[in-house]
């Protein structure tokens, strides 16, 4: 397969995973948490779907992996930045295990618990996810801003996930670290997709 195929596939796949990521994050966990037991009880089907849709986001890490590998194999760090996409990957598959239990939790506290443990895994995944990141950043070099930003998303990955378990108070900071992770995240891995699927694998 030619570079420029693989490149098309990963912008193509970095998309799919941005928006499933966006619909299961902001209009499935946000509407379980404000209001758990309406939302599952009245609208599971939109839980539902939300489940679903991460399921998707697994896939497409896993095919975003594979295509990244074959664009960069020659590169030391190819390899191991692929391992790492990929425990992320698994380990989210672990945690959406538990979202299905939500569907038959009975009170908002053990929907809520379901949420939480899901959340909690998928964290110990981000962790990983930074260190694939920062890799990836050493890797592909150029567009050198993009790079920069790929890394500096990975370490606030790494260092949001460490926050979460070390600061006692981390709801009194979580909407910076929300800020310090979001912005390199959005900025980098978006711009990302958009040029594999304009620039990627041209000559």
């Amino acid at each position: 397969m030619t570079s420029r195929k693989l490149s098309v596939i990963t912008g193509i796949s970095y998309l799919v995973i941005f928006f499933a990521a966006i619909f299961a994050n902001f209009f499935v966990l946000e509407s379980i948490l404000k209001d758990p037991l309406v939302t599952v009880r009245d609208h599971s089907m939109a839980v539902r779907f939300g489940i679903l849709s991460f399921l998707i986001t697994v896939v497409f890490d896993v095919v975003v992996a594979w295509s990244l590998y074959e664009l960069y194999k020659k590169h030391i760090l190819s390899g191991l930045s692929t391992l790492f996409r990929m425990m992320h990957a698994a380990i989210m598959g672990v945690a959406i295990f538990a979202l299905p239990m939500a569907l038959s939790a009975n009170t908002s506290d053990e929907i809520l618990k379901q949420v939480e443990i899901f959340n909690t895994i998928w964290l110990i995944g981000l962790f990983f996810f930074g260190i694939h990141l920062i890799l990836l950043g050493r890797i592909i070099k150029n567009p050198a801003i993009i790079a920069i930003f790929l890394v500096i998303a990975g370490l606030m990955y790494m260092v949001d996930t460490a926050a979460h378990f070390l600061l006692s108070n981390y709801s009194d900071y979580s909407d910076i670290f929300l800020a310090l992770v979001a912005l390199p995240s959005i900025v980098g891995e978006m711009s990302l997709a958009v040029w594999f699927l304009v620039k990627g694998g041209r000559e």
